[in-house]
C-alpha cells in the first residue's frame, strides 16, 4: 500500500508540508509507505480544454502533471495539501489539480483526503474546494477527527497547533485503516462497484 502526498505550496519545507509530514509519519507508523511530490515554485499552466489528453491519455504541457499521470496506479491514496489564499488553494495547485484530474483515468477506489493550512482564517473553503476533486471522480474521502486543517505563520507554529497535528496524525491512521479494510475485502472478493456508463446533462431544454 502507498500513499502520494502532494505539496502545493511554494515553500517546499513550510507550513503545508509540516502537516503533511505529520500525516505521512502516521501512514509509515501503520506500515502505509508514502511518496511525497513538492509542485515547486515554477508557474503551473492551466487547462486550455484542448482535449488533447483524450486522445493521447496524456497533457500538452510536459511537465509534473504528465510524470504524476504516468505513476497514479503505483498509488492507493491520495493526500492533497495546499496553504489558504484568499480563502481557497494555491493557484499553482488548482491548475495541477485541473489537469491531473482531467487528463487522468482510474481514480476510483482511491482513498483521497485533502490537508489546508494557514494563518488565521479561510481553511475551511479552501478544504472544501480540494475536496470536490474527489467527489467527482468516485474517490472516497477520508475523514479525521475535525476538519483536516492547522494553523500558524511558520513551521513552528504550525507544530504548536496541537489539535491541528493530531487531527492530521488521526486523518493518516484512519487512511491506513481504510486502505487495510479495503484490501482484506479484496481478498474476499469484495471489489470497487462498476461504473456505470457515465451520462451526461445540461440545464438547457
Amino acid at each position: 500500500m502507498k500513499v502520494l502526498l502532494i505539496n502545493g505550496s511554494p515553500h517546499e519545507k513550510g507550513c503545508t508540508y509540516t502537516a503533511l509530514a505529520e500525516v505521512a509519519s502516521a501512514l509509515g507508523a501503520c506500515g502505509v509507505e508514502t511518496e511525497t511530490l513538492w509542485i515547486g515554485k515554477k508557474p503551473v499552466p492551466g487547462c486550455i480544454a484542448c482535449r488533447n489528453c483524450k486522445r493521447t491519455g496524456k497533457c500538452v504541457y510536459e511537465d509534473e502533471v504528465n510524470a504524476c499521470l504516468a505513476r497514479l496506479n503505483e498509488f492507493d491514496g491520495m493526500v492533497v495539501g495546499s496553504p489558504v489564499y484568499y480563502a481557497g488553494p494555491s493557484g499553482q495547485l488548482t491548475a495541477f489539480l485541473d489537469r491531473l484530474f482531467y487528463a487522468g483515468t482510474g481514480f476510483a477506489g482511491k482513498l483521497g483526503a485533502a490537508v489546508v493550512s494557514c494563518r488565521r482564517g479561510g481553511a475551511a473553503t479552501a478544504f472544501d474546494r480540494l475536496n470536490k476533486y474527489f467527489t467527482m471522480y468516485s474517490m472516497p474521502i477520508v475523514s479525521s477527527q475535525y476538519w483536516n486543517m492547522v494553523h500558524g505563520n511558520t513551521p513552528d507554529e504550525v507544530k504548536k497547533d496541537l489539535e491541528g497535528m493530531q487531527t492530521m496524525r488521526t486523518l493518516g491512521n484512519n487512511m491506513a485503516w481504510l486502505l487495510k479494510c479495503i484490501e482484506a475485502g479484496k481478498k474476499e472478493g469484495i471489489l470497487f462497484p462498476a461504473p456505470e456508463p457515465a451520462v451526461r446533462t445540461n440545464f438547457i431544454r
